[in-house]
């Protein structure tokens, strides 16, 4: 042994005496492994018997042992007749301090867009957030009180990669009232929110390279999953009938994503025209349509808009589905509508790639979907939105002096300010400071710099009482940064 017997118990000792929390047994397998990492116990090196160990050190036999046992597990030491030994080791001189290790991201990482911050508590005008403390959560524990009451450990397994069928039997009920979607449940996935279903599929209808459509400015989490999959994406501009593919020169495509009930971020809505041409051009191009509905509940003139999905027959469309936006964000949960004949195809490699879970709150969901809690929630919001929507265009036409032009409007849970001539990147990162989290317009272009720019400002989580203050500020920020460029 190339450390004295003294010099070992030495070590041994200290460490049992300054373990805190830790068990004997922890703080000795842990001195033990850090003198072999560290070469004061060398390769080959004899240990005293456990007996001689214990006694040494005061503990049980049973605890020495059991030290001894955990480090044989893992390979540092060897015991047989002969005695307990360290195990070879690269011979070791120096104290087991390395530098940091040289880090190169995949180069796909830079083409990623910019995270989103996710504070906690929201802060007032943050983009995609309902009105969380709006949601019946007393209902909702019930409800789950109930599904854990009457099932209990039936739903601790995997259970079906596609989803609870009840949940997805209640979805498809949903939608054929609420979407004009003529579905089973067979055609329905339960996903981790909309941008799983966005991940499904890429997995499941592109290749490496093909060519993705994207709405130019989108939605950050689409552009993500094409990244990631190695997607070529081509950005296609957007104006008042939503997406402008006419007169471009894009490459033929894969997929083709796009939001066309509420376009995010401008709130256009993709003309009955345009959503015809679009069904041809992907029937031509044995492209697949990616239809994100995410917040089409939310009207605020006439009925909602009915989804591509349903407007022909065997349409190349998936449809995705979010509950994040209607219920609250930490659900985690969304689904797809897959036509039949993708349905069937896509079933075993489904199986593969999802795993099921989540199972008590899924039943729950679909309880409080079949009991027409659901659409007594969706009723109760769109109403509080409406009203919000309206009293945030007064103060924005009383207390934003600066020229801008209003392009989301009339839905959903946000609305888009287009102003020329702002940093919206340093003016949002100034506002952060004052509890104010709008998003920068620009930022949602594939080319930011390119991209015009502007404020996307949500009302579904922030308060009437806020809108005033919130938009003075912001007015402030944008002034001090326009003089400071004068």
């Amino acid at each position: 042994m190339n450390i004295p017997g003294d010099e070992l118990y030495t070590l041994l000792h200290a460490a049992l005496k300054t373990r805190g929390e830790e068990t004997l047994q922890r703080a000795l397998y842990l001195a033990l492994r850090e003198a072999i990492l560290g070469g004061r116990l060398r390769s080959g090196s004899h240990l005293p018997g456990s007996r001689t160990l214990a006694q040494q050190l005061s503990v049980s036999r049973n605890t020495v042992n059991a030290a001894l046992d955990q480090l044989t597990l893992e390979g540092y030491l060897l015991r047989n007749r002969q005695g307990t030994r360290v195990a070879q080791f690269a011979h070791r001189t120096s104290p087991r301090v390395l530098p940091d290790p040289d880090v190169r991201l995949a180069k796909r990482v830079a083409r990623l867009p910019a995270p989103v911050p996710r504070d906690t508590p929201v802060m007032a005008f943050t983009p995609g957030t309902p009105a969380i403390n709006y949601f019946p959560l007393p209902l909702w524990r019930r409800l789950y009180d109930r599904v854990l009451r009457e099932e209990g450990s039936a739903l601790l397994g995997y259970g079906d990669p596609a989803g609870e069928p009840s949940l997805r039997a209640a979805i498809a009920r949903h939608l054929a009232l609420s979407r004009g979607i003529d579905c089973d449940a067979s055609q329905i996935v339960i996903t981790e929110g909309a941008l799983e279903g966005v991940n499904l599929c890429t997995m499941l209808l592109s290749e490496p390279g093909d060519v993705a459509w994207v709405e130019n400015p989108g939605y950050g989490g689409a552009k993500s999953a094409f990244v990631k999959t190695g997607l070529a994406m081509t950005g296609i501009p957007v104006d008042d009938e939503g997406m402008c593919w006419e007169g471009q020169h894009a490459p033929s495509p894969a997929l083709v994503f796009t939001s066309p009930s509420h376009q995010f971020p401008y709130g256009s809505v993709l003309s009955a025209r345009r959503r015809l041409a679009l069904l041809e051009l992907a029937r031509q191009h044995k492209a697949w349509i990616i239809e994100d509905d995410y917040d089409s509940e939310f009207r605020y003139v006439g009925e909602p808009v009915p989804a591509m999905l349903g407007m022909v027959n065997n349409a190349p469309v998936v449809y995705l589905g979010t509950f994040s936006k209607t219920l609250f964000p930490s659900l985690r949960m969304g689904f797809m509508v897959l036509p039949p004949a993708l349905a069937k195809a896509a079933r075993p490699a489904i199986g593969s790639l999802l795993r099921g879970g989540h199972r008590a709150e899924q039943r729950t969901l679909a309880l409080f979907i079949e009991e027409g809690h659901y659409a007594r929630h969706l009723a109760a919001m769109r109403r509080l939105y409406r009203k919000r929507y309206r009293q945030l265009r007064e103060v924005l036409s009383s207390e934003l002096h600066t020229p801008h032009r209003v392009l989301a409007g009339e839905g959903g849970m946000h609305l888009t300010l287009a102003i020329d001539d702002i940093d919206d990147q340093r003016l949002v990162e100034k506002a952060r400071a004052f509890q104010l989290a709008p998003a920068a317009l620009s930022g949602y272009y594939l080319e930011t710099k390119q991209g015009q720019t502007g404020l996307v400002l949500g009302y579904g989580n922030t308060s009437a009482s806020q809108f005033a203050p919130g938009i003075r500020r912001l007015q402030a920020l944008i002034t001090q940064q326009q003089s400071g460029k004068g």
